[in-house]
């Protein structure tokens, strides 16, 4: 068995040459969530008490409505007007159009000005708990947070009867502080000096950008308590409102609106809706009093034409009865008579309608045209009734005509008679066809914010923030996560992957603050997980080894973090409990971190041992461990790259290879240090650590590219501290489980050294 096949029979398995492509994202995604479900779990915990803080303390919105009613004509006074009358009296408009009718300015602009809405006064609340606190306040607040300011938290309150002010300063915040004795102070940022009023006294004052008059109606405050004043724009107000305001029919052709609104103000909220429903019906019915009034003056031409028309007809036929006698007419003549009047009368009512009709459409118009074939029907109706009298006799014909003037005359002085009347009585009795069916009132509860719609909406939203957060932070840094994607992106192949150690942390700790003691995972826990893949390695470089041109194994990284002083030191242990003379050599000049893991105190080391101060005797420390033997980096010196990359340190390598069997140089970070370079071209073995999930595969690759051009030799990548309780790998994922090892299965295990030299080591 070879080296490569040995190396690619430690690794995971290759995917197929297609199995990215196959690889169900979905899996892919929840594998990253379920990694990371601990980040999301922070945003929807936040989210949630946002969602909880507004719930408690967010600004409450109610809402209130009112129904109306636009009846139909025969159920708005039918049986008092005429046919004509109630019909031009009582046209229905569509209930669309009576909605713009309510929201128009007419109505809404009536309605602003009749209840201030343009005026917004309420008290300073402390910030965020204020309004929470005044909801279930009974008395007055002591004013001022911390002894700052005129904030309030109880039951304070302010009516503003009146506010006008320059158009400069409308939209803008005044603030109005309490005084004794019912007196206030106005002051704002634009006012050169504060304006002292008193409450119920109008205040007109001549500023300097324009006249300000203000009326504070009634006002409930201990001296020092502030309120907030905005005069906004009247027209911006009505904007507003015409958006908010709703207007709907309840049901299909129902005839019933429902007017609703949502305003923070309860009181405000109904009183508006109430005068706008006011308004409306006051519309309506000054509109029909108008109408009737038209027509009142219409009737009034009217009425004496007709009856003159009536008396002069009555006096022709009783004076054509005393010349001739009484006249008796058949029954054709009556027929004739009755055909004749109904036709006259028909005729009448058609040819208003058509005048009605002319007023808003053309003549081409079907209404017009069918009106116009019925005027020419009933003409021609009349015609043949002329022609029956014609061939009656003489004196019959002329009696039937004088009783046919009679009749049409009396029938449209009476009809026209009771419209008078029936005019008279709408416009008096000031009668509408729209009616209030229930009016607005006062709402108890408030419809937002709902605990349990505002905590749903808090949940999604923190749930879709985190799976966002681990989305972007995944694309923002491409970072290590599994070995296929290092070979993919590098080109190297990946000798091991060791898992994350969870007692390597205690460790690092006991190492950082000079613990005495050998710190090493491999000497206090060889039971540990991650000394699988160290060891896995350690088997790989076995057969590597070999062929390399010298003995040197050179440990490196792209940045700092990624844990090669932790994989030198184990694996010098590794190589030495397999019975091979080890020297680790810690080359980080600028950073050493391999001689407290030693328990080596820091000076005395491989700076001095270049710089001449001490040989090679003084420096090395022997058996630290059974078969290793540790070069310790020393105290920093002002040049490191000065040191390791001259003569000096290639001929000590030279030595040193001589002496041992494998020799592991732990060199500072690749893209950090530019010596790791010059190093790089000594070593017969070159292996890089990447972290997963940390380093990015943008600087291991460009590390990799910058030893290349400087000569060095690859062997392999290994990587570090893979967390196997994760599911998320990557598009090149594989799934990877602890192949954890028992305690009782093992109970021959050397136990931990406990100071340097002592026999026995990690097998």
């Amino acid at each position: 068995m070879n080296a490569r096949s040995l190396i690619a029979a430690s690794a995971p398995a290759d995917p197929p040459a297609d199995a990215p492509l196959t690889r169900s994202r979905l899996r892919e995604h929840i594998d990253l969530f379920l990694d990371n479900r601990w980040t999301i779990a922070k945003f929807v915990a936040a989210a949630l008490l946002l969602g909880a803080l507004y719930t408690l303390f967010g600004p409450r919105v109610y809402e209130a409505n009112v129904l109306l009613q636009v009846e139909d004509a025969d159920r708005s006074g039918g049986t008092l007007l005429g046919e004509s009358a109630s019909s031009a009296l009582n046209a229905k408009t569509p209930t669309a159009g009576e909605a713009e009718i309510l929201k128009s300015r007419l109505v809404l602009g009536q309605a602003i000005e009749d209840t201030k809405l343009y005026i917004e006064a309420e008290p300073l609340y402390l910030p965020l708990v204020g309004a929470w606190l005044a909801r279930g306040s009974r008395e007055l607040s002591e004013p001022g947070l911390l002894g700052l300011g005129g904030y309030v938290h109880g039951a304070e309150r302010i009516v503003v009867a009146q506010m006008d002010v320059p158009p400069e300063l409308e939209g803008s915040r005044f603030l109005l502080t309490a005084g004794t004795r019912s007196g206030f102070t106005l002051t704002h940022p634009k006012l050169a000096e504060p304006i002292v009023g008193t409450v119920g006294a109008p205040l007109d004052v001549e500023t300097a950008l324009g006249p300000l008059h203000l009326l504070v109606g009634s006002m409930a405050g201990l001296p020092g308590a502030q309120f907030e004043l905005v005069r906004q724009s009247k027209q911006l107000t009505l904007l507003a409102l015409q958006r908010d305001l709703r207007v709907i029919e309840k049901g299909k052709q129902s005839s019933v609106m429902d007017l609703s609104w949502q305003h923070g103000d309860r009181m405000q909220l109904a009183t508006l809706l109430n005068e706008v429903a006011r308004l409306y019906v006051r519309l309506n019915i000054d509109q029909k009093t108008a109408q009737a009034q038209r027509a009142l003056d219409f009737l009034g031409g009217e009425l004496p034409k007709l009856k003159s028309q009536l008396e002069q007809s009555e006096e022709a036929y009783n004076q054509y009865r005393n010349q001739n006698g009484t006249i008796s007419l058949d029954d054709e003549a009556r027929n004739a008579l009755t055909q004749n009047v109904t036709l006259q009368a028909k005729l009448f009512d058609a040819t208003q309608k058509r005048l009605e009709l002319t007023e808003r459409f053309t003549a081409r118009d079907p209404s017009v045209q069918t009106i116009d074939a019925q005027i020419a029907a009933l003409r021609k109706g009349l015609g043949t009734v002329e022609l029956s009298i014609r061939r009656m006799p003489q004196l019959q014909q002329n009696a039937l005509r004088m009783q046919r003037d009679i009749k049409v005359n009396t029938d449209l002085y009476v009809a026209l008679l009771n419209s008078s009347l029936q005019m008279r009585l709408a416009k008096e009795g000031r009668i509408g066809n729209v009616r209030v069916l229930d009016p607005a009132l006062q709402p108890e509860k408030p419809i937002r914010p709902r605990a349990a719609i505002a905590m749903g909406l808090a949940l999604v939203a923190g749930l879709f923030a985190g799976l966002g957060a681990v989305l972007l932070r995944r694309s923002w840094r491409a970072t290590v996560a599994s070995p296929a994607e290092i070979e993919a992106h590098t080109g190297l192949e990946v000798y091991s992957t060791v898992a994350l150690s969870r007692r390597q942390r205690l460790l690092d700790r006991a190492a950082q603050h000079g613990l005495p003691g050998v710190h090493v995972l491999a000497m206090q826990h060889p039971e540990d997980p991650a000394l699988e893949g160290v060891r896995r390695l350690r088997t790989a470089l076995k057969f590597a080894l070999p062929g390399a041109r010298n003995n040197r194994i050179m440990v490196s990284s792209a940045t700092p973090g990624a844990g090669k002083s932790f994989v030198s030191a184990n694996l010098a242990v590794v190589l030495a409990a397999g019975g091979r003379r080890v020297l680790l050599i810690d080359a980080d000049l600028r950073r050493s971190s391999l001689g407290p893991y030693f328990g080596l105190a820091p000076r005395n080391g491989l700076a001095e041992l270049l710089l001449g101060e001490i040989d090679e005797q003084a420096a090395i420390h022997r058996d630290v461990l059974p078969q290793l033997d540790v070069l310790a980096s020393g105290m920093p010196p002002r040049d490191p790259t000065g040191l390791l990359c001259g003569e000096a340190f290639a001929r000590l390598l030279e030595r040193l290879s001589q002496r041992y069997d494998t020799v592991i140089v732990d060199a500072p970070p690749a893209l950090l240090a530019s010596e790791a370079a010059e190093m790089a071209v000594h070593m017969g073995t070159l292996l890089m650590v990447a972290r997963a999930g940390d380093n990015e595969l943008g600087d291991l690759t460009q590390s990799i590219k910058e030893l290349r051009h400087a000569g060095a030799r690859f062997q392999g990548v290994v990587l570090n501290a893979l967390d196997a309780r994760q599911r998320y790998y990557g598009s090149y994922a594989y799934r990877y489980g602890a192949y954890r090892v028992r305690a009782h299965a093992y109970p021959a295990l050397a136990p931990p050294l406990a100071a340097p030299g002592t026999a026995g080591a990690a097998a």
